[in-house]
């Protein structure tokens, strides 16, 4: 795609496009870690504090046989912890992907995307990350520094450059953190519906987005209860063997 097509506000056709390859992501990258952590995880694999495990058993389920404990170990851990690793791992497939169908890879270090600002027409030279605590103070470095990079850049080739159309780009997520909050001392960070919606120019984009990415357990026919239930059975076996917790 040459420059002019580039510098073009995003299609109707390149929105289902990122639609659908919201999905394919979850398809392909999500999904088949998720499981695979599920179907892996032994009692080993817990740090179990003793003195919250037996009411956390009873809060969730009204006692603490082995099965309820084995509830109270997998269900925090597959529908929290490990999915929100897995998504942060595997952020860079979905950014490259969006980029591709966009038509706005960049070629320049530090910056994810370039595109047409829906809102105020202005190109917008953008890093992304995937959600609004994902960034420690080291990040902030580096991406002030890539900013800074891209001024002087700016100023050799001409480019037409103002500091907001530098950006930061957050996937998901609608406070900040303190972080986030100090390059938006410069820079404007984005986050969550607020991106989608400079990117797209939809302003229920982000929510249509969130929407597809659970059809793909529909559509696939994945029977996650079944399989938390079936981890959860292993676990609580492995508690009555090891004669309790």
């Amino acid at each position: 795609m040459d420059s002019h097509e580039k510098d073009v506000i995003m299609t109707e056709e390149q929105k289902k496009a990122i639609l659908e390859s919201g999905k394919d992501y979850f398809r392909k990258s999500i999904i088949p870690n998720h499981i695979k952590n599920l179907q892996k995880l032994n009692l080993k694999d817990f740090d179990i504090n003793p003195f919250l495990i037996n009411y956390l058993a009873a809060f969730l389920c009204g006692d603490v046989t082995p099965r309820s404990l084995a509830k109270a170990l997998v269900y925090p851990r597959i529908l929290g912890t490990s999915l929100n690793t897995s998504f942060g791992q595997n952020i860079q497939i979905f950014i490259s992907q969006l980029a591709e169908i966009a038509g706005c890879a960049s070629g320049i270090e530090g910056i994810d995307i370039e595109f047409v600002d829906a809102l105020d027409g202005r190109k917008k030279y953008c890093q992304c990350k995937a959600g609004p605590q994902t960034i420690n103070k080291d990040d902030v470095d580096t991406i002030l520094g890539h900013f800074k990079r891209l001024i002087g850049k700016a100023r050799l080739d001409r480019i037409p450059l103002q500091f907001d159309d530098m950006i930061v780009g957050v996937l998901y997520g609608e406070r900040i953190s303190a972080n986030y909050k100090t390059i938006a001392t410069t820079y404007p960070v984005y986050c969550g519906a607020e991106f989608w919606e400079h990117l797209t120019g939809d302003k229920d984009f982000y929510h249509q987005l969130a929407k597809v990415f659970g059809e793909v357990v529909e559509e696939d026919g994945i029977d996650g209860s079944c399989l938390i239930l079936q981890k959860v059975e292993e676990i609580s076996r492995e508690i009555i063997e090891k004669g309790g917790l």
